[in-house]
Formats: structure tokens, C-alpha cells, sequence
């Protein structure tokens, strides 16, 4: 497959911190050209979260935009999402038995021997990081660094989203690297928080991905 140069993640949790609706973001970002938005969601799927996750589903279908549900299997079959797993949620190979050979499944990886074996799984694309310091994780992984993503690029030839810290600043040396996509919460959500900023920004990654 082929995945968007931006893999925006609407991080619930950091947008409740700061008051804003998780809703109003991805409707912000798609209308900034996303094309892809991952929801992640840790804490308990109530029905308020559902149905949000619904209206984004819906949101994305209309943009053309594909829309992927973090760990959590139930949600994505119900949602008709895309799902991305970690190395301690569900196997990949029982995601894929759950959704289906259409179903796009994503695995996150952390270091050269979770990347070796990440290839061997039937998983559309394979995330790396985290390739700088982030604050999205209360335990993070070690930190890989652009030459840990240059080692990684050269293991597997599924296409490859580094995730982790990267901001507009990093963003280029991250592709030269040789990254598809690149994952982004942070430095996706401006200093003030409205539905114009964050398209804005959106749009300013967007012609970083162009470039």
C-alpha cells in the first residue's frame, strides 16, 4: 500500500488535557488534507467515545480519507476501520484472522529484531520509533534515533512509519531517512487550540510532505 506522507494520530487523552473535542480535530485536520487519521484512545471505550469514533469513521469515508483504530480489534470490526496493534496487543496474525485480507493492520516496532520479525507478519505497513524523545508515552520505548531508522529501512521492504517526537523541523531529515510516513501528535496541535488553527497546521504539513 501506499500511505500518506502524514499519519496525523488524534490522541484523546492529550486533547481532553487541553479541552478540546477529539471530533472537531480530525474534521479539522481532514479539511486540512489528511489521509489518514489513527484514533487512540486509552482509556475506557464508552458509549459518548463510540459514538464519536462513529462520526469520524463517517467523516473519513467522506474525505476519502482512511481512518484506523489503535488496539482495539472490537472497535475497528464494528467501526469497518483499519487497526494498528503494539507489541502487546493483539497478535497480528489473529487482527488479520478478525478483519478480514481487506482490513489494513498496522504493527508498531521498537528495535532491529521487533522489525525483522514485523516483515514476516501479514500487516499492510510497520511502524519504528520512537525516533526522538516524546512525552505521548508514560514508559517509552528507548529513544532509536535517525540511524536506527536508517538500519530498520534497510530490514523490511513493507512501508515504514516512523512515530515519535518528530516535528516540522525534523520531518525532512526523518523521510531522507527513508520513512514513508510519518506519525505526528504533538506538533500537530498549535498553542491555541481552534478549528481554523489546526487546519491550519494541517495544511502546513502538508506542504512540508510535498516538498
Amino acid at each position: 500500500m501506499r500511505l500518506p506522507r502524514i499519519y496525523p494520530i488524534l490522541d484523546t487523552g492529550t486533547l481532553a488535557a487541553r479541552e478540546f473535542s477529539f471530533t472537531r480535530a480530525a474534521a479539522a485536520w481532514l479539511e486540512g488534507g489528511a489521509g489518514i487519521l489513527q484514533l487512540r484512545h486509552k482509556q475506557h471505550w464508552g458509549r459518548a467515545v463510540f459514538d464519536a469514533a462513529r462520526d469520524i469513521a463517517r467523516m473519513c469515508r467522506e474525505a476519502g480519507a482512511l481512518f484506523m483504530v489503535d488496539d482495539r480489534a472490537d472497535i475497528a470490526m464494528l467501526l469497518e476501520a483499519g487497526l494498528h496493534v503494539g507489541q502487546d496487543d493483539l497478535p497480528p496474525r489473529d487482527a488479520r484472522r478478525l478483519l478480514g485480507s481487506d482490513a489494513v493492520i498496522g504493527f508498531s516496532s521498537h528495535n532491529v529484531q521487533q522489525v525483522c520479525a514485523a516483515g514476516g507478519e501479514p500487516v499492510n505497513y510497520v511502524a519504528f520509533g520512537p525516533v526522538f524523545p516524546t512525552a505521548s508515552k508514560r514508559n517509552p520505548d528507548p529513544v532509536t534515533g535517525i540511524e536506527g531508522l536508517k538500519q530498520c529501512r534497510a530490514l523490511v521492504e513493507k512501508p515504514l512509519v516512523a512515530i515519535g517526537g518528530i516535528t516540522r523541523e525534523t520531518a525532512a531529515s526523518v523521510w531522507a531517512a527513508g520513512a514513508d510516513s510519518v506519525a505526528v501528535i504533538a506538533d500537530l496541535l498549535p498553542a491555541e487550540l481552534t478549528s481554523v488553527s489546526l487546519r491550519q497546521r494541517m495544511e502546513e504539513w502538508q506542504r512540508l510532505a510535498t516538498k
